[in-house]
């Protein structure tokens, strides 16, 4: 089976001190998602910023940077982040209320996105955990209320993991009819306080699913492209792209998403295996022809 290259172009947490090309803007993240999808990924991963670089959850921002890429190639899957709005900072001198930073919200505000453009993917995160100063919180219940909201846009939920807990919330979920058959997972490893990066850690996760799940897995920073080498030799798909590490090897930054792309081709291909094209991820995915 060819393996899917999946580009999570710009995040929320990579910034321009990290990368000075990040892509911000509409246009910008845009193009970064058309020449990945040119270097070979099938799937583009995008959140939206404010032209001076903070993170956004304004539709318009989602609705321009989406029909551009559609506009250009309809074929590419498009994945929308549901990330932002899932962040608590206790204050200290009450840790009950919420500090400055603190972006946490009611589930369908996290989705209207995805219900108003209806994207091929969505990622749906399961994790609650400490991160960075904040905590991330992703209850059983506001799950299922996106969960709901998804599969109504007749979007496929991607159902990010960073631990092995998070694998069995989403077996429940799945046990009880909240998400659908033919699972996607996406393994996340080498968040600090998550799944550590390395060889029996991914091989432990992948274990957990479900049997005959189509799955995904990556390693942020430098275990980036070690990461993607262990997911192709369990059989999972692939991530790269600068949401997740802006180096192309060690002290050399990335010239772009498209140059991580690229290098992951490479390496798939020198493992003996096929980089999949859009129109196959999406028989892979059980998803619909492109829109």
């Amino acid at each position: 089976m060819p393996t899917i290259i999946s580009c999570a172009v710009t995040g929320n947490i990579t910034t321009r001190a990290n990368h000075p090309e990040l892509p911000c803007t509409p246009e910008e993240i845009a193009r970064a998602c058309l020449d990945a999808a040119k270097a070979g990924a099938a799937i583009v991963h995008i959140h939206v910023r404010y032209p001076d670089g903070r993170p956004s959850m304004e539709l318009a921002h989602y609705r321009e940077t989406v029909e551009r890429i559609r506009d250009s190639n309809p074929d590419v899957i498009i994945n929308l982040t549901t990330g932002p709005g899932q962040r608590f900072v206790p204050s200290l001198d009450d840790p009950k209320t919420a500090a400055p930073g603190t972006t946490l919200m009611p589930p369908e505000q996290r989705v209207e996105h995805v219900v108003a453009l209806r994207p091929d993917l969505c990622s749906l995160d399961f994790n609650t955990m400490y991160s960075g100063s904040s905590v991330v919180i992703n209850t059983p219940h506001n799950l299922r209320v996106m969960a709901k909201l998804i599969r109504e846009a007749g979007t496929v939920p991607e159902l990010e993991c960073f631990d092995s807990g998070d694998i069995h919330l989403a077996k429940d979920l799945l046990a009880d009819g909240t998400l659908g058959p033919d699972p996607f997972f996406q393994l996340v490893l080498g968040v600090k306080y998550g799944a550590s990066a390395s060889p029996a850690t991914m091989s432990y996760l992948a274990s957990l699913l479900p049997s005959g799940a189509t799955w995904s897995g990556f390693g942020v920073g430098r275990w980036e492209y070690p990461m993607l080498a262990q997911a192709w030799l369990l059989g999972g798909h692939v991530r790269v792209g600068l949401e997740d590490n802006v180096y192309i090897r060690k002290g050399v930054l990335a010239p772009d998403n498209a140059a991580l792309v690229a290098k992951a081709a490479e390496i798939i291909d020198a493992l003996g295996g096929e980089v999949a094209d859009a129109a196959q991820a999406r028989r892979i995915l059980r998803l619909n022809p492109s829109r």
